[in-house]
């Protein structure tokens, strides 16, 4: 039993990132090719429209990050 609840644990910490809803700054950093300082900059801004705060924790939304980015010609 204690083998299955770790595959478990470890099939949760090992999902890619393509199929994450939420990812970190340092996810979202060598998802997009953009540095971690720039992405902080960005989600400080309270119009930003693909960061989730969870406590004291910022997350990105990976689709609608997906979306500004295809918008932006410049960052």
């Amino acid at each position: 039993m204690a083998d299955i609840e770790q595959d478990i644990i470890i099939i949760k910490n090992n999902v890619p990132i393509y199929e994450k809803q939420n990812l970190t700054v340092e996810e979202a950093s060598m998802y997009s090719n953009i540095g971690e300082n720039k992405l902080r900059e960005l989600i400080k801004n309270p119009l930003c429209e693909f960061s989730l705060t969870v406590g004291r924790k910022t997350l990105i939304k990976r689709k609608a990050f997906d979306r500004w980015v295809e918008n932006q010609i410049e960052i």
